[in-house]
């Protein structure tokens, strides 16, 4: 790449000076901007550009704050508040978080398309080299490594954690455990997490630099470029929540936060604390050495947007990626929340004009920074929105939102609520024309957001300073009753005193409280639950489903909150429910959230598996159908064939017609209900399996989209069917897929051999190798051989289609496309090669020649070569002649019974290198293939196949239908 244009990537672990070396380069160039990945770190950067250069030419904007001179030169802002300028320098931090599932779109974003116009930084992780090197041409790479060394130090109790240590939890319920124990044990500790405002954190901060305190309680939060003088990190948890599940820290998660270990050239330690699991050798290791897996995917959402309506907005944010370095992340917050306005008449109704969708899209994009329900936030939402089309937002009416904001009095938890609620505020006030006097409303906005990080900062040093039992031991003393409060997040208070909180129906007492105090606050907190409980009860019995899930281990959550778990029941198909209520509710209430709990199962297995209960409750299947219907239903709708064969075997035409029209499919490989392979009805079948079979843990349904899936050896048996995927080799195949490959195998000729065409590796979306694997696993024999590439002249006459001619109509898998992708580059080669060769026709030189040998290609030939039966010699019957045993037999059957792909010629396998029907004849003589070759050895004989008798054809078969045609043509 040009010099004046150059992208250089800066990788390598923390603790190197990546950001000190971006702003050094920044500031080597008239203009720049930086984009950083916190707000915290954003106002940090800023203030040392500004200590530097001073406030005339620097200026920050975040989502809540903008400060913007008038002869700004250098921009720093947060990752999703670049500016699009023009600058001559432009670098982006902790790329890495291109992988993050809730923020990752906005960073691949801007890896791809943020540029300075002479020089562009990206500062990250080493994993993300496999990636930017593919997706960024051109891009140069730097590897940093760390001034200091890294080292493991074990497991340490609170009481004997070393000075200058900083304890990282993972929530903040935990930290102010964590907090609380070391204020007892060691005098007390900083706080830090990113919800923090930057005021407020600078100011514990500096309690923690100057010495005050020789600990910091922190969250994750502290492993993204905040630099402070710790010596040793330990890790209170090595899992957490990530917003929808409790998952282990990834090992470059781990080796971000323990990163912070070591002030410059001073080593640093990491370890453990509490009741946090012990890490094994291989990643410590890893963690020391900062060796972890590049990563495979980046987030990305389609950044070129469609205003006309509102559905077409939200149809191009939903695009698909056409890399495979891409992936569509999680719905994110903007996203749902325009879903969810889209959904509101009153809202449609005003959108006449792509300006108003573009309004409301800007609308949608305020966070939810409150974070009460998605609900409260859509209001809110639709609320500003009708404002603005209005003109504004009201003065008078924003006065009264800010006033009510701003006290400074109350616990840390209502202070850090305040501070939430005045981002919104701040948010909106930045936004250019949304209030009348922008910088009126920007400056109040920002002195109340002061006044509340001031009040947090005290009532943070005062929690964890002061004993908090000095009151309640007073009160208890004077026997006098104590004042217990319930907020509308379910913390209960005592006395102003954090004392637990209500998850779900559950009271969970603060973990820090022992003995006299703990009696004291769980007495006080069940007293303030009492009424609580009857008006959640009320409240959970009449939620609409939409707020009940069930995870795939069987938890059953209402909101972010577990209130019951699936346990087995009379049938597969109708679980029990264990609600999780204390027993100081009462058992009115706990009937109450069962028998709601047990409603929400009943109405999502009715829904997913319809089909199959209709099946199961079809009262004209008879006999071999019914029966045949209860094997379909006993296995959740998807079965094995080999394992049915002798039950398909015996249906006759009738019964398969009645199973049919209920969705039955009779592939070659499996018997399902394809409207049983979706998403949803596979991780609720894999629930269900997991319930019947007793485990302990269930295993979690594989991503959808994938066409195929590692097979792995230690997976539980029957796991690969039920999630809709036939194990074939090293990897699984969807079920679907599987029966296409297996229609297109039948049209080959599997005694001579054929090559995988491109449709082949098309749908099952391999190379041609894995493909290879693939049909070993399915029973054939793969030879692989090497030739010269075929000259134009040599080509066959007729041309491949065009990569253009591809169907369009069935959406593309991720593995999919890449196939696409390859299968298009492989048809631009040779038609290139096609080109060269006509111009250098009749100039077949001995040169020309040692150029085309040298010109060699890789190809299989795969020929049938099913495993032996039983005590049966490997040479004799269909694997001697190169087909399938038993093919007769089974297109026989596929004949008659008239099954997808009957009458082609191909067999249908049961997954053990035969047939449904016996290799023999009813006499016990040997079968003939049809071309005079005995199925036994010695010499070969020649006889006519003797006439078949006649026999009637049903109507509604496809072969009914064929000869029809046969016959008029």
């Amino acid at each position: 790449m040009h010099d004046r244009s150059r992208v250089t990537a800066v990788l390598g672990p923390t603790n190197t000076g990546k950001t000190h070396y971006a702003i050094e380069r920044m500031l080597a160039h008239r203009t720049g901007v930086i984009g950083l990945p916190l707000r915290l770190l954003a106002r940090e950067v800023y203030d040392r550009i500004v200590k530097a250069r001073g406030p005339s030419v620097v200026a920050l904007v975040t989502g809540e704050e903008r400060i913007v001179p008038d002869r700004v030169q250098y921009w720093v802002a947060t990752t999703e508040a670049m500016p699009e300028v023009g600058a001559d320098f432009v670098a982006l931090d902790e790329i890495q978080l291109c992988a993050d599932p809730e923020r990752g779109h906005v960073f691949t974003d801007r890896l791809m398309n943020m540029r300075g116009l002479h020089e562009t930084l990206l500062l990250g992780s080493d994993t993300m080299r496999p990636a930017i090197a593919a997706l960024v041409p051109g891009v140069q790479f730097m590897r940093r490594e760390r001034f200091s060394a890294l080292s493991w130090a074990g497991s340490k109790k609170i009481s004997r954690m070393p000075a200058r240590s900083a304890i990282v939890c993972f929530s903040v319920d935990e930290v102010y455990a964590t907090a609380e124990l070391i204020r007892r044990q060691k005098g007390g500790c900083a706080v830090v997490m990113g919800a923090l405002s930057p005021r407020t954190r600078n100011a514990q901060v500096a309690m923690y630099q100057q010495g005050e305190v020789d600990y910091l309680v922190a969250t994750d939060a502290i492993g993204m470029g905040l630099n402070l003088d710790i010596r040793h990190v330990a890790f209170s948890a090595t899992e957490k929540f990530d917003g929808r599940r409790y998952r282990h820290l990834f090992p470059h998660e781990l080796g971000q936060i323990a990163g912070r270990a070591g002030r410059h050239t001073e080593p640093g330690t990491f370890g453990i604390t509490g009741d946090a699991g012990h890490l094994d050798e291989g990643l410590i290791d890893a963690i020391e050495n900062h060796r972890f897996q590049p990563i495979q995917r980046l987030m990305w959402r389609n950044p070129v947007l469609e205003y006309g309506t509102i559905d077409r907005l939200i149809q191009s944010l939903e695009t698909a990626p056409q890399s495979e370095w891409l992936v569509r992340g999680r719905e994110a917050d903007d996203l749902r929340a325009l879903k969810a306005l889209s959904s509101m008449p009153e809202i449609r109704d005003r959108l006449s004009h792509p300006k108003d969708v573009r309004m409301l899209w800007d609308v949608c994009r305020i966070p939810d920074f409150r974070g009460i329900s998605p609900a409260e936030h859509s209001t809110l939402l639709a609320r500003i929105f009708g404002f603005l089309q209005a003109g504004s937002v009201p003065s008078d009416w924003l006065e009264g939102q800010i006033k009510r904001i701003d006290k400074v009095q109350g616990d840390i938890d209502t202070l850090s609520k305040r501070l939430a609620f005045i981002r919104t505020w701040t948010y909106v006030a930045q936004r250019s024309g949304w209030v009348s006097d922008e910088s009126h409303w920007r400056a109040e906005t920002r002195a109340v957001e002061d006044r509340l990080s001031d009040a947090l900062h005290a009532a943070l040093t005062q929690r964890f300073v002061d004993r908090r039992t000095s009151v309640l031991l007073r009160r208890l003393k004077q026997k006098e009753s104590l004042l217990a409060e319930v907020n509308d997040k379910g913390e209960v208070t005592v006395e102003g005193e954090f004392a637990g909180r209500l998850e779900g129906f559950r009271f969970r007492a603060d973990p820090n409280a022992t003995g006299d105090e703990a009696r004291m606050l769980s007495r006080a907190a069940y007293e303030a639950l009492r009424p609580e409980f009857h008006l959640r009860a009320d409240r959970f019995y009449n939620a609409p489903d939409t707020e009940l899930d069930f995870t795939e281990q069987g938890g059953l959550m209402w909101g972010n909150s577990a209130v019951g778990k699936l346990v087995k029941g009379s049938e597969s198909l109708k679980p029990a429910v264990e609600a999780f209520v204390d027993e100081e509710a009462g058992p009115e209430i706990a009937e109450k959230v069962k028998r709601r709990l047990q409603h929400f199962i009943d109405r999502k297995v009715a829904t997913a598996f319809e089909p199959l209960i209709a099946l199961k409750n079809d009262e004209t299947l008879t006999g071999l159908a019914r029966g045949f219907a209860f094997r379909l239903v006993e296995a959740l709708g998807v079965v094995p064939r080999d394992g049915v064969a002798t039950e398909v075997k015996e249906l006759d035409q009738d019964s398969r017609g009645l199973l049919r029209k209920h969705g039955v499919r009779f592939g070659q490989y499996t018997i399902f209900q394809p409207a049983l392979l979706k998403p949803a009805p596979t991780r609720l079948r894999l629930v269900l399996w997991g319930l019947e079979q007793g485990m302990g843990e269930f295993p979690e349904s594989p991503p959808p989209g994938l066409v195929t899936i590692p097979n792995l050896p230690d997976v539980p048996k029957g796991y690969y069917t039920l999630s809709g995927y036939h194990p074939a080799g090293d990897r699984a195949i969807r079920i679907d897929m599987l029966e296409r490959l297996a229609d297109m195998l039948r049209s080959q000729d599997s005694r001579a051999g054929f090559e995988a065409n491109a449709d082949m590796l098309s749908i099952t979306g391999m190379t041609l190798e894995q493909f290879s694997g693939l049909m070993q696993g399915l029973g054939y024999h793969a030879e692989k051989g090497e030739r010269a590439k075929a000259r134009a002249e040599a080509a066959p006459v007729v041309a491949e289609p065009a990569p253009e001619a591809v169907d369009h109509e069935r959406p593309l898998t991720e593995e999919e496309s890449v196939l696409a992708a390859e299968t298009r580059a492989k048809w631009e080669a040779e038609q290139a090669a096609r080109k060269a060769a006509d111009v250098e026709a009749g100039e077949a030189t001995a040169e020309e020649g040692a150029d085309a040998a040298a010109e060699m290609e890789v190809f299989y030939t795969f020929t049938w070569a099913p495993r032996p039966r039983g005590n049966r010699r490997p040479d004799r019957g269909g694997e001697r002649q190169g087909r399938p045993q038993g093919e007769r037999g089974q297109r026989r059957e596929r004949d008659a019974s008239g099954d997808a792909g009957a009458g082609q010629g191909k067999p249908r396998f049961d997954g053990k290198g035969r047939g449904d029907r016996q290799e023999r004849g009813p006499k016990g003589k040997p079968r003939h293939d049809g071309k005079g070759k005995s199925r036994h050895d010695g010499p070969k004989s020649f006889e006519a196949r003797p006439p078949k008798a006649e026999k009637k054809i049903d109507p509604d078969s496809p072969f009914a239908i064929l000869a029809a045609l046969k016959n008029k043509s």
